[in-house]
Order: C-alpha cells, then structure tokens, then sequence
C-alpha cells in the first residue's frame, strides 16, 4: 500500500497547485492523474479580477497578488503576458457599471482607470467605434493553464501517479488499477468528476465554447471583456458573452458561451455562430481572420457560483477544492494556500467561510 501525508485527486491547475504548495509545506504528496481532459485544458487562461459578488471580488483579488509573486519564476513555456483587461462599456449604463467595478476593485487594492472613448480606441484601434469607453485592469494577466499545472508539478518534484480514483473512504483511495493508496487527507479536486466518485451531487456543469484564429501578429495587446460579461456568465440559462484574448503566438482565442446541465462534447453550432457574431459585434477586423479550431470544454459550477474548499462537512479526512467554474486558473494560488492552511490547522490569511463547503451542505440532498 502506497502511504503519503495528502492524496490530491486531480492534475488540473487547481489540484497542482493544490499539490504544490502542500509539498512545499513538507508534505508527502501523491497526485493522482488519470489523464482526462478537463477544464484546465480547455480554458482561456485568464488571470481576471472578478467582482460579481464579495467572496468572488476576494478570493480572486488575494490570488491575483499570489500570482505576481509565482509567475517571475515560470518558464516561458508557460506564456505569461501581462496584457491586462479593457473591459468595454457600450453605453452609458454600462459606463456607470464601470465606475461601480472601479469602486469595489480598490477596496482590495486592484487598480484600475476608466477609459473614454477615443483612450479605447488609441489601445486597441480594431475594436469598433460604437463604444462608450471602458475600464482598464493592468494587473489582469494571462498565462497557457496546462503547462503551469505541469510546473507547479515538477517545480514540487511530484511525479504523478497516472491512474483513476474510483473510490474514497478516508484515509483510503482506491485506484482503478486496484492499488489502495493511504494519507492522513484526501483531497477531491477533480472537478466534475467529484460527482461520480463521491456519490453526491455537488456540481453542475456549464459547458462553454471557444474559437481560435490562425497566426497573424500582435493584432491586440489585452484582454477584451464586455461589460456584460457578469451578468452572461450568472444567467441560468444558455448566453454567450464577448471575451477575446490575445495569444503570445500572434493567434486571437475567441470567446465565450455558457449552457447548464449538459456534458455533450460535441458543438452547438447554431450558439457558436451567435458567439462569433457577438465577437464580430466588437472586433470587425475577424470578418478578415481565420479560425482554424473550434472545441468544447465544460466548466464545474456549484449553487452559488463560489468554489468548495475546505472540509467535506461529513467525510472526515477528506477536503474538497471544486467549484470553481471559469475562474480556476485565476484562483488557483489563494484556494492552495487556503486548503493548505486549513489541512495544517492554520489560521489561513483570508477567513474560509465563504467557501466552506459545509454552506451548501444539504442532508438529504449530498449524503
């Protein structure tokens, strides 16, 4: 029986960096992999302050200023760009919505400036004309979230264990090789494979959409947001939203679309289509681009919208970082460092209680 101090379940950005600061505490680690492609690999890799709510506005403020601190150290394979977000403002409601963004930004020290109309347009001359202005994030970033899950691994010296959890009783994991694995905690960060592996319905999935263009050059130099971007993302039903991000390889990744409660890989063309319109809606000059690759990928959302992490309120030793929908690799440091201090009995530097996962435990409904 393989024996460690933490088993972390999941590779993705959230269970490496899990898995590294752990080790980084002087924890034996075992990570288990079990290859699948989940959101890590599918997403943006936008490093975003986002305010929707406080605990949101929170969580990834803190883990924003943790990145600052890890990104000197990634290799350049890792394609960390600084770019910052202009979120754009098509009107003057949205601009007034700009202003509120700034307000509750500064409270945890995101900096931020409102942009007008002709400041837009000397940033990024390709975007329409038709806006009213916007706010400038320049401490937002991006970064390639599958090659930082792989050197948040090896900068912990962990060499995964290539294999599939398919039961956990606490201290024990069993692997569908039929190895039983040992540690004193469990971590569950698999995303929406939490849901079979647990038995309990914690999750739902929100798939989402993206598009990428062909190389053609520095056509931007940030990350472009609408301003209605929150409210898209928080709708119940199927939206799409624009959000376009400049790649270190001259390439534009095109998004976004939201649709609940479906795991069907496959395209939906006819929402694809209305999520390019929305984007030409904004940047004319695509009518002029490429796209050579479409795909899908499916983001883990929990009741409220604000990730698990902490203890699973009836499972002794084991703790959940699920949860996290599109903001993984945004919140990926703080919800380490958040699990790691509560896992070593520390008082963590930001209270857990708004992710506690014991805040939407529902009886009847997960046990």
């Amino acid at each position: 029986m393989i024996e460690s101090d933490v088993i972390v379940i999941g590779a993705g950005i959230v269970g490496a960096a899990c898995a590294w600061q752990l080790a980084k505490r002087g924890q034996r680690v075992t990570l288990i992999d079990d290859g699948g492609q989940g959101a890590t690999a599918a997403g943006m890799g936008h490093l975003v302050c986002m305010d929707d709510d406080p605990a949101e506005l929170a969580l990834s403020a803190w883990s924003l200023a943790r990145w600052r601190d890890i990104t000197p150290r990634m290799p350049e394979s890792c394609a960390w760009r600084g770019c910052g977000t202009l979120w754009l403002a098509e009107n003057e409601q949205e601009l007034a919505l700009a202003e509120e963004k700034q307000q509750r930004m500064a409270q945890y020290q995101a900096g931020s400036e409102l942009q007008t109309r002709a400041q837009i347009a000397a940033r990024e001359p390709h975007l329409t004309r038709q806006l009213a202005g916007g706010l400038w994030v320049p401490g937002d970033g991006i970064v390639y979230a599958p090659n930082v899950a792989r050197w948040f691994i090896e900068d912990a010296g962990i060499a995964p264990l290539r294999d599939g959890a398919i039961a956990v009783d606490a201290p024990y994991v069993t692997l569908r090789s039929g190895k039983r694995l040992r540690a004193r905690a469990v971590v569950i960060a698999c995303g929406l494979g939490a849901g079979p592996l647990l038995q309990e319905p914690w999750l739902r999935p929100k798939k989402g959409q993206l598009a990428i263009t062909d190389r053609y050059g520095p056509l931007l130099r940030h990350q472009l947001v609408e301003l209605g971007y929150g409210a898209s993302a928080h709708a119940g039903g199927t939206s799409v939203a624009f959000n376009v991000q400049p790649r270190p390889t001259g390439q534009l990744l095109i998004g976004s679309s939201r649709q609940y409660d479906t795991t069907e890989r496959a395209l939906d063309l006819p929402l694809l289509a209305q999520m390019l319109e929305r984007a030409r809606h904004f940047l004319p000059v695509l009518n002029d681009l490429n796209i050579i690759r479409c795909w899908s990928g499916f983001r883990a959302a929990s009741a409220d919208g604000n990730p698990l992490i902490g203890p699973h309120p009836s499972r002794p030793g084991v703790w959940l970082a699920l949860g996290h929908e599109g903001l993984g690799v945004t919140t990926a440091p703080a919800t380490a460092e958040l699990l790691t201090a509560q896992i070593l009995g520390e008082r963590p530097p930001l209270s857990p209680a708004a992710w506690l996962p014991a805040r939407l435990y529902n009886q009847e409904a997960i046990a």
